[in-house]
């Protein structure tokens, strides 16, 4: 069967086919038609109604509104209440049997072809394949129905209620939490086809229904099993340069099983190449790809006592860092390869090698992963459950539950970037918080199915019953997976990261994260903080007195020493400037301190990656996917080779240089101490070898072989500097990290500076030198159609800084840049 069984051999050269997906696209040609709730109850009685919209398929009723312009975003208007009917009249279509596919239906939904009612579905995240018989002149007609009524029906007794979503009745229904939960996500309802229609004809001479699943045995062989359907004589399979005949299970399927001996492994993008293999099918002499997958071993290390939780890929411990993705956009909700590259290379861009789909967002299509396989980025998948008391005894829901995560792990079963499955979203922290002990919130859900399920369809990813859990609490940092806000939202002070012991944060630092000012300009004009239009873009807890704002302003005022308040009404552009500085610098140092070698943590994860409006979102790339400062900052922070200062008092400062990347790296450590910024008061270097997937620390003073005070613990007389500056360069002198120590905080450190600026352009790129005569907190690049290799930087005196200039969509590469250069003490704005 495979190469461990003598019949492994080269393929022939033969014709090479693609594989089409199944069937013909019905994205074209669709009416909707609204009504009230209830008022027809079959496309007949859809002729006394003739306000019809075109409504591109796949998409949603927001979206077909929007863009007839009878729906705002900013300020949505409900649709619960409605009913909506899609109709799509097929002529010309060649008569015979034919096969409709459905990839979801958002959320109670009916089918109707030619008058007749084919289906009746109530869940958004299940997909439907029903027969029909064409005859070339036929009507499919989808009616959406209200979902207000189903919402307020009543169900099992909840043994708790959160206070975040709304209405209760969502727990019993099958839909996405994305609009339900005021106070951070636009109510946007999602209703409609929002996953793709297609139709199919019947007969194939083509396997069908195939299944691609591929592991890394511990020596390093690659497995790989492909099953499918299939009536006539057996295919051959072939991967990486082996084949096997495929052998029949009975009742027309097929399985093949091949062992590749030595295979190049898939790796998380900051550990080493996520290498892809694509899969081959032979018949009849016509050779076509029919997937590509790759071959990886997760598993996570609970340490020896239990409460450790670290992920293990391919036997190395990784450092996840990440964020957790909200949507490609709240009203369309779309799953298209299109719509997600620009975002995912961007998550990539910034270092990055994990994202979180939580319980309160969306299942994401086979594009998403796709695409997630080739950048190298691991996807810690939440099951759609978040909060609530699921029906878990109720068998019609159970049976849909079953049904939905079985197809969307079948749907995403060859895709190596899927590394978690976990059972929910803050459903058990939510009862822990309101009183209950475990006995009483335990359930079936979580702990028997959906790990029965993600053993059968997913075993090679591990599987986490809930985030948060595993500690005294369930939200208890220091064991298992937690949800991180002491930094953040609960305003503790920058040392809460380590005190906490955080072992894997699934949430993390959330702020209410400012967008670059080109965008302010663009989408919300207004003057920032207490103008009505801006707040409302503000999340926060709902019943909170509170607000994410509040808790930018927090940790303006600890790092800066300045007031908020009056500073917002005297100086509003420095406001916002400093606010921007702010959060980058807290997540940064955050991080920073997560990974040092010491440290406790395994991986962490920003609380969102993008927005869902433009404004002050949580998301640190804005909703036009513009990155803010804190996507600069977190890109620095997630270097694979990093260097990192941490204060470690009368100790002093101590050094950390890490290397995640799969070569060993010759490096050279730099270190200044400066004071005003510029004089250098002491200073050294020493050169290292740091081999693949590790890290080393040494004491600042090893670079200059005697005391000096770089934490100012000791306050020996006044402080001889106020920043040491530690730089990391390569085999060729290049500096590829730096990193900042500020002894007596950061307002102390900030001084009048020249700034200089120089733009030129090499090899077709545009790239912008940057000099300063000391120190400069915080350098903002701003130039619009343009995104800068790094932004809201800190710039040490003695060399050039060269950042790129890359062109965004749509603008000529060949369009000379212009925009502005300003920083935090710097005499001027330059302008280039």
């Amino acid at each position: 069967m495979g190469q461990a069984d003598g019949d492994a051999r080269r393929a022939p050269r033969l014709k090479e086919v693609g594989v089409s997906s199944t069937g013909k696209a019905l994205s074209d040609g669709w009416r909707m038609i609204l009504t009230p709730a209830g008022a027809v109850t079959g496309p007949a009685g859809l002729e006394t109604f003739s306000d019809s919209v075109d409504a591109p398929v796949p998409g949603t009723v927001a979206g077909a509104l929007e863009r007839a312009g009878r729906f705002d975003r900013t300020a949505p208007e409900p649709l619960d209440h409605l009913d909506a009917w899609y109709v799509l009249d097929l002529e010309g279509e060649r008569p015979g049997e034919a096969v409709l596919h459905f990839d979801g239906l958002a959320t109670v939904a009916e089918v109707w072809w030619n008058g007749a009612l084919l289906l009746s579905s109530d869940s958004m995240f299940v997909r439907h394949d029903l027969p029909v018989t064409l005859t070339g002149e036929d009507r499919l007609a989808l009616c959406f129905r209200a979902l207000k009524p189903h919402l307020e029906k009543r169900g099992p007794r909840a043994r708790w209620r959160p206070q975040m979503i709304t209405p209760q009745g969502l727990r019993l229904v099958r839909t996405t939490l994305l609009g339900r939960m005021p106070g951070w996500c636009p109510e946007v309802h999602a209703a409609g086809p929002w996953r793709p229609v297609r139709l199919s004809r019947c007969g194939s001479a083509w396997p069908a229904d195939i299944r691609i699943a591929a592991r890394l045995e511990e020596d390093g062989a690659g497995r790989l099993d492909v099953r499918f359907g299939f009536e006539g004589e057996a295919p051959t399979v072939e991967c990486a340069g082996v084949t096997a005949v495929a052998v029949p299970e009975g009742e027309g399927r097929f399985s093949a099983r091949l062992s590749i001996p030595d295979v190049e492994a898939w790796w998380p993008r900051t550990h080493g190449n996520p290498a892809l293999h694509d899969v081959f099918l032979t018949l009849n002499g016509e050779r076509r790809r029919i997937g590509r997958t790759g071959f990886r071993r997760i598993g996570i290390d609970r340490g020896a006592d239990g409460r450790d939780f670290a992920l293990r890929v391919n036997g190395v411990t990784v450092f996840c860092r990440g964020a957790v993705w909200t949507s490609a956009d709240i009203v369309d909700l779309p799953g298209s390869r299109a719509h997600y590259e620009p975002l995912l290379r961007l998550v990539a861009d910034a270092n990055m090698n994990m994202l979180r789909i939580g319980g309160t967002m969306a299942y994401e299509t086979p594009d998403f992963f796709a695409l997630c396989d080739e950048l190298g980025l691991m996807v810690w998948q939440d099951f759609q459950f978040a909060n609530f008391d699921y029906p878990a005894n109720d068998p019609a829901f159970v049976d849909n539950v079953r049904r939905e995560a079985s197809q969307f792990l079948d749907a995403t079963i060859a895709s190596p970037s899927l590394a978690i499955l976990c059972g929910g979203s803050e459903i058990d922290q939510q009862a822990a918080m309101l009183g209950l002990p475990e006995a009483a919130r335990a359930g079936p859900l979580t702990r028997e199915i959906l790990p029965e399920i993600a053993a059968a369809h997913r075993p090679d990813a591990p599987y986490v019953e809930n985030s948060p859990s595993g500690g005294a609490m369930p939200f208890s940092p220091n064991a298992g997976v937690t949800h991180y806000y002491g930094v953040g939202a609960y305003c503790r002070p920058l040392e809460d990261a380590r005190r906490a012991e955080v072992r894997f944060a699934a949430e993390s630092l959330a702020f209410a994260n400012v967008p670059e000012q080109q965008t302010l300009e663009a989408h919300l004009p207004v003057p920032a903080v207490h103008d009505p239009r801006w707040k409302a873009r503000v999340p926060r807890d709902r019943g909170a007195s509170w607000d994410f704002e509040d808790v930018r302003e927090h940790y303006l005022a600890l790092l800066y020493g300045e007031d908020p308040v009056r500073l917002r009404r005297e100086d509003p552009a420095r406001y916002l400037d400093l606010s921007r500085a702010a959060v980058g610098e807290v997540m940064e140092a955050t991080f920073a301190e997560w990974r040092r070698p010491q440290s406790t943590c395994n991986g962490a994860l920003v609380w969102t990656f993008q927005d869902l409006l433009p404004g002050p979102g949580w998301g640190v790339v804005d909703a036009t996917g513009l990155p803010k400062s804190a996507w600069h900052a977190l890109r620095r922070a997630f270097r694979p080779v990093q260097v990192i200062l941490s204060d470690e008092g009368t100790n002093g400062l101590d050094i950390h240089a890490v290397n995640d990347s799969a070569h060993e790296r010759r490096l050279t450590l730099e270190l200044a101490c400066l004071r005003h910024g510029r004089q250098p008061v002491v200073s050294g270097r020493k050169d290292m070898i740091l081999a693949p997937h590790s890290a080393g620390t040494l004491p600042a003073t090893d670079l200059f072989g005697a005391f000096f005070d770089t934490t100012y613990a000791f306050r020996f007389g006044p402080p001889s500097h106020d920043v040491t500056v530690c730089r990391l360069l390569d085999a060729e002198g290049v500096v590829i990290a730096e990193a900042f120590h500020f002894p007596q905080g950061r307002a102390k450190a900030i001084h009048s500076a020249v700034l200089s600026a120089a733009l030129r352009q090499d090899g077709g790129e545009w790239l912008l030198d940057l000099s300063a005569d000391r120190v400069v907190q915080s350098v903002a690049i701003e130039a619009e159609g343009f995104l800068p290799s790094d932004s809201w930087f800190h710039l040490a005196p003695g060399g050039v800084r060269s950042v790129r200039l890359v062109p965004r969509a749509g603008i000529d590469p060949a369009a000379r840049p212009a925009g502005m250069v300003r920083g935090l003490g710097a005499e001027a704005v330059l302008s280039f």
